[in-house]
């Protein structure tokens, strides 16, 4: 059940991030659907998001009966830029929803100065990006709706779950009620959902939350070793990042440079058959059948990064044995 270790969690959450309110839920799902909700998108609106993520950042505008329009990525970049953005805007546009891609801030700044110029509404879907920084600040320290997982994957786990960050009071009490099927004041004020956090869940979330600093410097020390490995060989491009933003490496992207004739697919068999764990690039949501509607959209750069990337193991603890074991197979493929 919802109890004190919740709120102890969403206390630390807070303090962590600098924001000024949080709500932990059910999942990173639950927390999108649930900003869609306070953001007042409804039926008919649209909302601008990546098409390069995992499928839940479009399901969740779904979820409200809005249209999502996927914008392109920049090249050799994981996330979307405020330029792409803008060019998608119309009269039905409310929101955009950023995504921080494998942990690697998007452009804050430019989201909130195009945001505010449009009268629009920015969410960001931070899923991976727990203690992620961007000018100074950790991910959500000053956001209206900043969206976290707790999922297996992610720098910490609470098995399942998730949380919104807000500095906005009434969003905050607003979210409280509808993770509680709406219920405030001894009674049920609206409909609201079952997406709350249980108190066995936070407790492994505060244990795991006391140590992320140690859990992410053990992560950006493999990442030094794998980009000093692979930054001048032709064969492989760093994924482009903001200045002054620093990335938690929730994943490690590896960019295939197709060019020089390189096949992803058969990187990725090869490393797999040595008995390393690489995954495939992350997903395009337009191509998925669930969204066959937009099957024929033409997004270059978003095509580009799912068909030649794929993500390296990167854990802690991971140690520098393992990692040079990983880059020497990769650098003697051909």
């Amino acid at each position: 059940m919802q109890g004190p270790r919740v709120e102890e969690f969403e206390n630390l959450l807070k303090e962590y991030t600098g924001a000024k309110y949080a709500v932990a839920v059910s999942s990173g799902t639950s927390a999108l659907h649930l900003s869609m909700i306070v953001a007042g998108i409804k039926d008919g609106d649209e909302v601008i998001c990546p098409s390069l993520s995992f499928i839940a950042t479009a399901n969740s505008i779904k979820f409200v009966n809005a249209k999502p329009v996927f914008c392109d990525v920049s090249k050799h970049g994981l996330n979307i830029t405020p330029r792409n953005a803008e060019n998608l805007i119309t009269k039905r546009t409310k929101a955009i929803l950023i995504v921080h891609q494998i942990g690697i801030p998007c452009d804050i700044k430019g989201f909130k100065e195009l945001c505010n110029r449009k009268n629009l509404i920015l969410i960001e879907d931070a899923a991976c990006a727990l203690g992620s920084e961007y000018y100074n600040n950790k991910i959500g320290h000053d956001s209206f709706l900043t969206c976290f997982s707790f999922h297996p994957r992610k720098i910490i786990t609470t098995g399942e779950g998730g949380a919104i960050l807000t500095n906005n009071k009434e969003i905050y009490l607003r979210l409280k009620r509808l993770r509680n099927h709406g219920f405030q004041e001894q009674q049920f004020l609206e409909t609201g959902y079952n997406y709350r956090m249980t108190d066995i869940q936070a407790a492994i979330g505060i244990e795991q939350l006391k140590k992320i600093e140690k859990l992410i410097e053990e992560r950006r020390k493999v990442a030094e070793l794998y980009n000093m490995a692979f930054i001048s060989d032709e064969r492989f491009k760093l994924i482009s990042t903001l200045p002054n933003s620093k990335t938690n490496y929730q994943s490690y992207c590896l960019y295939i440079n197709s060019e020089v004739g390189i096949n992803a697919k058969n990187l990725l068999s090869y490393l797999n058959n040595k008995g390393i764990y690489a995954k495939g690039g992350i997903t395009e949501i337009h191509k998925q059948k669930s969204f066959k509607e937009y099957n024929k959209l033409e997004l270059p750069n978003t095509s580009d990064m799912a068909k030649n990337s794929i993500l390296l193991p990167i854990y802690y603890p991971m140690n520098k044995y393992e990692v040079k074991y990983i880059i020497k197979e990769i650098l003697k493929f051909k």
